[in-house]
């Protein structure tokens, strides 16, 4: 590892709009008080959440390459450009940890490609905290991300989900876009077996957290509002 390069730090955020020392460790706060350039999904929410962070560091000192959806691959060498010259730059996730369900991936990749060191930092991942407290099996499980919209698509992969997670004992997970959450707990108990077990964690770490595991059967008879609210669904059948 070339020790004259800079460090690709992957800094969590929060998961929503709460106080982020709530949810951080001050290593946290240490790192971004000492870097300025920071590769992130969107300018406006990283600058807003540096300053909760640190309230002292000028906003025009920050340089913010964009990485989302509609960023040309070919950039991404630019974006450790800085790295190559003795820069610390740190890799911002919109919401969790970097890397994970996350764009910020391809940068971590590229720089094991450059012999860039990558110093992953502690903080809340939606995924992994949905997991610890479903009560499902946390020795053996898979995240899907986001499953097919078509409805004849995915009630197939439900049932693929279903029949993997009885047959290898595997926890599965999955998201879905908080518009759409209503509609697929409603999925959730039409397509599943009756005593297959579903967990939905929404709101994870906000003061209106919600986590919640029963049957498919028990969950038609109490069925909760998920609607705009960052959710995971976990199954896992007997």
């Amino acid at each position: 590892m070339n020790s004259n390069k800079g460090h690709l730090y992957l800094i969590p955020t929060t998961l929503g709009d709460n106080e982020p020392l709530e949810v951080l460790p001050i290593s946290v706060k240490k790192v971004i008080e000492q870097i300025n350039v920071y590769i992130v999904e969107n300018e406006k929410t990283a600058r807003h959440f540096i300053k909760k962070i640190s309230s002292g560091k000028s906003q025009s000192s920050l340089k913010l390459f964009l990485l989302n959806k509609y960023t040309d691959a070919s950039l991404i060498p630019e974006f450790l450009e800085p790295c190559i010259h003795g820069i610390q730059v740190g890799l911002l996730s919109e919401a969790g940890c970097p890397g994970i369900a996350d764009p910020g991936a391809e940068v971590v990749k590229m720089a094991h490609q450059k012999n860039i060191k990558v110093v992953p930092l502690v903080g809340p991942s939606s995924i992994l905290l949905a997991l610890m407290s479903s009560g499902m099996n946390g020795q053996s499980f898979a995240f899907n991300g986001y499953l097919p919209i078509e409805k004849d698509d995915r009630k197939r992969e439900l049932k693929r989900l279903e029949r993997f997670s009885f047959e290898h004992n595997q926890t599965q997970i999955f998201i879905e876009t908080p518009y759409r959450n209503n509609k697929m707990l409603e999925d959730l108990c039409n397509t599943l077996e009756p005593n297959t077990l579903i967990c939905v964690a929404c709101d994870i770490t906000l003061s209106t957290e919600f986590i919640k595991t029963q049957t498919a059967n028990a969950w038609k008879k109490n069925m909760v509002d998920l609607h705009k609210r960052p959710a995971i669904f976990i199954i896992h059948k007997n």
